[in-house]
């Protein structure tokens, strides 16, 4: 959790900014409040303007239509001329065109193999699929929303009344979501919320029990969301039949079948089937596995300018780390890695890889025409006054989090994670969709960097909070976990914060330590990403 003792005001410095690469011809102010007018960097270069923190400052004198530079890569063009020591912002900025999908470099980059990292080991739970769980949790799936209300009174019952003496099991959840019925249920693009769900059913934090509310008439008809061969078999007690036919059971309570007279009728089913998975679940115990059994997902949120100097750079060192463990490591958000599409084409494994990479773009960038936007509708009013001038700017600093190992896979929207290793998982960059997704490619822990500051959290999966700045991080002690600032006052490195987060994640999927998001209980709702119409 983050230090509850960091002073309340920080310390005063002089003019600091920070420069990202030889031929940037713009870099960031990094100190504290911002400068004014007038201040004088030690290399003599002079304000201009009233600089914010984390906004951009010119090093050059730009003529209109010079290239603005920073991570060496173009991010806009001068609309007017910006003298040395200016304040350069989206305002004075003509965003570059798409990178084309055509002609992308597939697979030419070929890092030096790293030597495995070995001995790291956490304490989870061992699902007899081969999985494991960092957390040991009963979730209620709901094939439709109007049952929310029902499984939500269901679930406080069952918290109160029959929690208690299971002292195992770390929590119960409802996984409730705004699909189910008045959708195109047939339609081609349907099949992303229906597997997604599926999967989330089966999360390795779920121990293999699947256990279903419908409410009877929907269109997402409990056999359709979970077809016999989806549960994966658990013992005896939950096998439909034998042989080598032989499928998991579905539990499932439909609260308009004739046999429930009111509504604690209702509630007294959820709460007899809970208790049956509440018992199993409560046998298990915690072993020792290695490292590489860690299915971790990242992601960034209220984003901004530091975000690609701090914290998103230290995930991309632990990012390496957890691959050389030979855990998987999945990075996401198709509209803040589009811009970059060149730079990760040339790391994939394979030209297989490559081509998934550019088709997930391609139906992207088909799915946003349809809606008449573009990328550029990414980058929120928050980014913005936090320096990021544009969604190019912005998924620079968003694909370090990916660190440099090849990407060895593509994970559909909504599809399970398959191979070990870095996984490029397509999902849109809302928050709250990316985490609901990488919870449905099997996730078990989650790393979510931010900026602006968030109290993001999910109940089905921990989720480690890591500040980009020191200044949030004082304000927002209780829910920050790591202070990746420091790397930018110069108290850390990129490795030293990579080094803690590694380690972080590992007393956290061992239950050793709670996140702040945990302690509080701050869980935001699944939300499924339904391409398909709504009828």
């Amino acid at each position: 959790m983050a230090d509850s003792s960091l002073p309340s005001s920080p310390p005063v410095r002089p003019p600091h900014r920070i420069h990202m690469h030889a031929a940037d011809n713009v870099a960031i102010v990094a100190n504290d409040g911002g400068l004014k007018a007038g201040a004088a960097f030690a290399d003599g270069l002079v304000l201009v303007d009233n600089v914010p923190q984390g906004h951009k400052v010119s090093l050059t004198d730009l003529a209109e239509g010079d290239a603005v530079v920073r991570y060496n890569v173009v991010i806009g063009y001068a609309l007017k001329a910006i003298p040395r020591g200016s304040w350069v912002h989206e305002r004075l900025l003509q965003m570059p065109a798409a990178r084309e999908l055509e002609g992308l470099p597939i697979a030419t980059v070929k890092p030096p193999v790293q030597p495995p990292l070995e001995g790291y080991t956490f304490e989870g739970y061992r699902n007899l699929d081969g999985s494991v769980g960092t957390r040991n949790i009963l979730a209620i799936t709901q094939t439709v929303q109007c049952v929310a209300g029902v499984v939500d009174f269901a679930v406080q019952r069952i918290k109160a009344e029959l929690l208690p003496k299971y002292p195992n099991v770390d929590d119960v959840v409802g996984l409730s979501h705004s699909y189910g019925c008045g959708v195109a249920i047939d339609a081609p693009d349907a099949i992303i919320p229906i597997r997604t769900l599926r999967n989330i059913s089966l999360n390795p934090n779920f121990g293999g029990e699947v256990m279903v509310i419908s409410l009877g008439c929907e269109k997402l008809q409990p056999e359709r969301l979970l077809p016999p061969g989806s549960i994966p078999l658990v013992d005896e007690r939950n096998v439909a039949d034998i042989g080598e036919t032989a499928n998991a059971k579905l539990d499932v309570v439909c609260l308009q079948d004739d046999a429930h007279v009111g509504f604690m009728s209702m509630i007294d089913s959820i709460m007899r089937q809970a208790e049956e998975h509440l018992e199993r679940l409560n046998a298990r115990r915690r072993e020792t596995v290695p490292a590489s059994e860690l299915v971790v997902g990242v992601q960034c949120g209220g984003s901004d300018a530091f975000s690609g100097v701090t914290a998103n750079p230290a995930v991309g060192f632990c990012t390496d780390l957890l691959v050389r463990a030979g855990a998987t490591v999945m990075f996401s958000e198709v509209t803040e890695v589009r811009d970059g599409i060149d730079q990760l084409t040339s790391r994939a494994t394979t030209p297989e890889v490559a081509d998934a990479m550019i088709r997930e773009m391609a139906w992207y960038d088909a799915y946003l025409d349809r809606g008449r936007v573009d990328r550029s509708a990414n980058t929120t009013p928050g980014n913005k006054k936090g320096g990021l001038s544009n969604i190019v700017e912005k998924a620079m600093g968003s694909i370090v989090k990916s660190g440099s190992a090849p990407i060895s896979g593509v994970v559909p929207p909504g599809e399970k994670a398959r191979q070990k290793g870095l996984l490029y998982a397509a999902t849109p960059a809302s928050d709250f969709i990316c985490g609901t997704l990488q919870l449905a490619a099997g996730m078990n822990l989650h790393v979510f960097t931010t900026g602006r500051g968030t109290p993001y959290g999910l109940a089905e999966v921990p989720v480690i909070k890591v500040a980009t700045r020191s200044d949030l991080a004082r304000r927002w002690h209780d829910l920050m976990d790591v202070n990746a600032g420091r790397i930018a006052d110069g108290d850390a490195s990129i490795e030293d914060v990579g080094w803690e987060m590694f380690r972080l994640m590992l007393d956290v999927a061992s239950g050793r330590k709670k996140t702040w998001a945990e302690q509080w209980k701050l869980h935001n709702a699944l939300v499924l990403f339904n391409p398909a119409p709504v009828t």
